[in-house]
């Protein structure tokens, strides 16, 4: 699988001015290409062109082309296309806050979100509606007990609850089709953000008349390998058949006047301009790439990896790790890891690991402050002290952890390297002296200025 990553033997310079080859841990937060998706888009570029109404042969092929990922993308999360709509767009959070914007939404219903949720699936819902936050254990997990509660509570108002596949900060899943059936006894609909979930599990939006049944789905395909610029919406068609889109203008009409417009079908309607084409395809060549692997296999794979990477972190001095730590549970959650390291701040740690290890990771808030709050175990006072410093341009101490992320194609070898390197990173010895930008709240060694436009630049 490791040879179907472009740039996977890729050697980066580090403090002592050697090269080391590249371990990208980073994955949560996007992928590298397949090399299945960057052939596909070579081979696609050839008859490029405009879709929809050309006449001409390469915007028939074009047009064909585009079409045939959008029913890839339908086949992949098997949506049926007599009950389902798949709608491209830049990406998951563009797709969230279509589908907010297209829900017939007033100030008064409430949509419920998890506390463990990316910001693209809280803050569009909190411009529309009223949002009660489901809780969460102590482990970072949903607290479907208290979602029995809200559903409860407010019983005849909840038009939708919003939740993850799968957490980009500790890798929890929730059951998502035992929460939908109880969902839908509420009378509401559930929309799953899945751009975590969806490169590394099988994904089933089911039938309408299934209660188990997803009612939308969204996705990235700079998180599954195709790092093209598009995303899509997966949701049902008696939504997008109704109601006005949000963008309005070429595509989106079946004929304008002076006076009145009829809008385009699903989901033409929803799709505004000129679409990323080549994005589409490059989407649709890795969902075949990834299931000609087999989403089983990766699945069985990650959770190896995960159970591997829990017991060799966990023996490293002063690490603690934020979720479950269980290796034994390692399938029944992502490949995403979440740390600190004491005494030795989060990014500190990741500014060590890539300067002097070449080991690509990710440290902050993962754009996920409330669920960071609560893993963390911080107070109202704690809050308001940290956006305090923040108010005056002070990141120095803001709170945060460090990420690790599996994909299909990472190694023991991989993880060996992270823990090796934490261990060292434990103890005192690494080679650099660090300083802080207080503004920015990163370390860098001092006196180290890699040559970035010597390995990659638009001029050259």
């Amino acid at each position: 699988m490791r040879e179907r990553i472009v740039g996977i033997d890729q050697r980066v310079p580090v403090l002592d001015g050697s090269l080391r080859r590249y371990v990208n841990l980073d994955n949560a937060a996007s992928t590298p290409a397949l090399r299945d998706v960057l052939d596909t888009v070579n081979r696609f570029m050839e008859w490029y062109a405009s879709v929809h109404r050309g006449t001409g042969f390469k915007s028939r092929v074009a047009t064909r082309a585009y079409e045939d990922a959008r029913e890839t993308v339908a086949r992949f999360v098997g949506a049926d296309s007599h009950q389902h709509v798949v709608i491209f767009g830049k990406n998951t959070t563009e797709a969230i806050n279509k589908l907010s914007y297209r829900l017939p939404l007033a100030s008064e219903d409430v949509v419920l979100v998890s506390q463990m949720e990316h910001h693209s699936n809280d803050l569009p819902w909190r411009a529309r509606a009223r949002v009660e936050h489901i809780g969460l254990d102590v482990l970072g997990r949903l607290d479907e007990a208290h979602l029995g509660r809200l559903l409860q509570t407010h019983a005849g108002r909840i038009k939708l609850v919003a939740i993850t596949g799968g957490s980009n900060v500790t890798g929890a899943m929730p059951d998502l089709h035992r929460v939908a059936v109880k969902v839908h006894a509420a009378g509401a609909q559930i929309l799953v953000d899945c751009a975590q979930l969806a490169p590394h599990r099988d994904l089933d939006i089911g039938a309408l008349d299934d209660p188990a049944h997803l009612d939308y789905v969204t996705l990235s395909a700079h998180k599954m390998y195709a790092p093209f610029g598009t995303g899509a919406l997966i949701g049902r068609r008696d939504t997008f058949e109704r109601g006005e889109p949000e963008y309005r203008g070429g595509g989106t009409i079946e004929f304008v006047s002076l006076d009145d417009v009829t809008w385009a079908d699903a989901p033409d309607r929803d799709e505004a301009g000129t679409p990323n084409v080549v994005g589409a395809v490059a989407l649709a060549a890795a969902m075949r790439a990834l299931s000609s692997i087999g989403m089983e296999r990766i699945a069985r794979h990650e959770a190896e990896l995960t159970a591997y990477a829990l017991k060799r972190l966990t023996a490293i001095r002063g690490l603690r790790i934020y979720g479950d730590a269980d290796p034994l549970r390692a399938s029944q959650r992502l490949g995403v890891i979440a740390f600190n390291l004491e005494p030795h701040p989060h990014a500190l740690v990741a500014a060590v690991l890539a300067t002097e290890f070449g080991i690509g990771v990710r440290n902050g808030c993962f754009c996920a402050h409330p669920y960071l709050i609560h893993l963390l175990g911080l107070t109202h006072d704690d809050v308001l002290q940290v956006r305090s410093s923040m108010a005056v341009g002070d990141r120095s101490a803001v709170p945060g952890l460090v990420r690790v992320s599996f994909g299909h194609y990472n190694t023991t070898d991989d993880i060996d390297r992270l823990a090796e390197a934490l261990s060292n990173i434990s103890r005192g010895e690494y080679q650099g002296k660090y300083y802080q930008d207080r503004t920015t709240g990163e370390y860098a060694a001092q006196g180290w200025r890699p040559d970035l436009n010597g390995h990659f630049s638009l001029s050259g």
